[in-house]
């Protein structure tokens, strides 16, 4: 038995010194006749962190996290202005809805317009690079080309929008400055303000249950920060992919996240540096058995071991891909985007 716990180990490795690309982007929802859900939303991320809010039944821009409130000592009207220019593009957006229903020659029910824009920045190559997409009922319905800067119709119906604001000179220019410089300075800036938050690194806790004697042991890691995570089972170097069931990866309440991974091991935890080492001990197990039961699983591992000792060592592989300790003249957060939608109308 002592040979075959040898051949398990589960270990967690960050890696530090690797680029981080962050990226400040927005999602803005306009919506018609669905119950229970305000009529139009915005919400900022910074690094995938939820950092600002604005909804047509508070009418209010607010902040979601302490720091971004750093912003109004260098920007008193900061959240002032991002509220009055969020207040437009809500009366704007829902307008928009009712001329894209015309086009589609649709009356009534539930509809939907979005989009989604923002940029992302290499903090080593300083490589910068935007995005603007918008959708309609679920579906592309035209996004902005950052190469060309004139945008591409993903419906017929789109077309009357891209031949509208092609022509338009001003707001070519106030995309390109918006997406090249004005957005990236925002999120080099954010990035500083929430660097203790966005840039930490947390190593999960690592737990082993077994419902019954006969079934898989689930390994658990939580607690871990950021998301950019994988766990596998490797062999001679390579990952298995046969026989392994993963679960998904999932936030926690406080921030962190967790995923686990079915196998039939044991294991107790102790960290290394940054590296986090499980070694596979059977009385490390949680189980939902009684302790009679134990010997069934001890019976089962000793068989298991016959068959894994005639194979190469086994590690199952817990890897953090951690962060370094994902226009007009409006701020990113004020929700304008860059692109004069407090401005245009379809038509």
């Amino acid at each position: 038995m002592k040979n075959l716990l040898s051949f398990f180990l589960l270990v967690v490795q960050t890696h530090s010194v690797t680029p981080v690309i962050h990226t400040l982007q927005y999602f803005r929802t306009a919506s018609s006749q669905v119950p229970n859900f305000p009529e139009y939303v915005s919400v900022g991320y910074v690094d995938e962190v939820e950092m600002s809010y604005y909804d047509s039944n508070i009418r209010k821009a607010e902040s979601k996290q302490d720091w971004m409130n750093k912003i109004t000592a260098e920007n008193p009207n900061y959240w002032q202005r991002a509220t009055e220019a969020n207040f437009v593009a809500e009366h704007v957006y829902k307008d928009n809805i009712e001329t894209f229903k015309k086009h589609f020659n649709q009356t009534g029910g539930v509809h939907t317009y979005q989009e989604m824009y923002g940029c992302e920045w290499n903090d080593e190559t300083d490589e910068v690079k935007g995005w603007e997409q918008y959708g309609y009922d679920g579906e592309d319905f035209i996004s902005l080309d950052m190469k060309t800067w004139t945008y591409i119709a993903a419906k017929q119906q789109a077309f009357p929008s891209k031949l509208s604001w092609d022509q338009n000179t001003f707001l070519r220019d106030s995309n390109k400055y918006y997406y090249t410089e004005l957005c990236p300075s925002y999120l080099k800036k954010y990035v500083e303000y929430g660097k203790k938050v966005l840039m930490r690194t947390e190593l999960p806790e690592v737990f082993l249950l077994q419902k019954t004697p006969s079934s898989p042991v689930s390994c658990m890691a939580t607690g871990f920060y950021p998301d950019r995570a994988d766990l596998f089972w490797r062999k001679d170097g390579e990952q298995i992919l046969e026989d392994v069931e993963h679960g998904e990866l999932l936030p926690n309440h406080d921030g962190t996240f967790q995923m686990s991974v079915e196998l039939k091991v044991e294991v107790t935890a102790e960290v290394e540096g940054k590296d986090l080492v499980t070694k596979l001990e059977r009385k490390s197990i949680l189980s939902n058995a009684s302790h009679e039961g134990n010997v069934s699983v001890t019976a089962t591992l000793a068989v298991l071991a016959a068959v894994v000792l005639l194979a190469a060592p086994i590690i199952i592989i817990f890897i953090i891909k951690c962060r370094r300790s994902r226009q007009a003249q409006y701020d990113p957060a004020a929700g304008d985007g860059g692109n004069e939608l407090s401005e245009r109308r379809e038509g």
